[in-house]
């Protein structure tokens, strides 16, 4: 087997999602009652927030990549980034890791693409729902990405960031989150909403809400590494 190696930590709360569903999508896939080996790269939530926001992205990547490298040093034969946000810099941080890596934005277009979903919301932080990651890799498909409105966007990034990413589950922002699925499909008519934090899915649990699917970018990201962890070595 494949070991995988993960940046976690960004946050805590999805990275301990991530373990738990690995777990269970290998067992469910081998059937044989086995565990299992990886391995989890906690890493400062706080220092990688500091550079995205202030856009210090060169410090990104070098910060990203020194971290898989100890990974791949551990013994990992490939990787992932466990949230969304730091795919900001993928391009940048793969052409530099001695490891391949599973990008969550590639794995939710093609996920998108076989439920031949056409339009879809972006719901992340702000990095995530204004940058050109996820619509540059989306657009090869011919899969629309909406933005919430501004208002919106402030409103779930505030809550992702200061609630979500502490491990905070109120009831309230839950029907907020879902009163702005609410607008969009009444204004835009949407196929689906990408959770494009890794923290979304724990509050939003539900794989639907008013016939709108959700697409579990954590969920999905497990999904594809799982597979590699199972596939033939070359």
């Amino acid at each position: 087997m494949k070991i995988l190696g993960i940046i976690g930590g960004v946050g805590p709360e999805s990275t301990i999602e991530y373990y738990r569903t690995i777990i269970a999508l290998y067992r469910e896939r081998t059937g044989d009652g086995s565990y299992p080996q990886f391995l989890i790269n906690s890493i400062d939530l706080n220092k990688v927030r500091e550079f995205v926001i202030a856009n210090e992205l060169q410090r990104l990547i070098e910060t990203v990549v020194e971290e898989i490298e100890k990974l791949a040093g551990a013994g990992a034969d490939f990787g992932l980034i466990a949230a969304n946000t730091p795919h900001l810099v993928f391009e940048q941080i793969a052409e530099r890791s001695s490891i391949p890596l599973i990008s969550i934005v590639e794995a939710t277009c093609g996920a998108a693409k076989v439920e031949k979903l056409k339009k879809l919301a972006l719901f992340g932080t702000k990095f995530t729902m204004t940058g050109e990651f996820y619509p540059k890799v989306f657009s090869r498909e011919g899969i629309a990405l909406v933005q919430p409105d501004h208002a919106d966007q402030e409103y779930i990034h505030d809550k992702y960031m200061n609630e979500l990413v502490v491990g905070n589950f109120l009831l309230e922002t839950r029907a907020g989150l879902l009163a702005v699925v609410d607008r969009l499909k009444a204004k835009i008519d949407i196929d689906g909403v990408i959770l494009a934090g890794t923290e979304l899915p724990l509050i939003l649990r539900e794989p639907e809400h008013h016939g709108v699917p959700f697409l579990n970018t954590t969920a999905i990201h497990c999904q594809a590494a799982v597979t590699e962890m199972l596939s033939v070595p070359a």
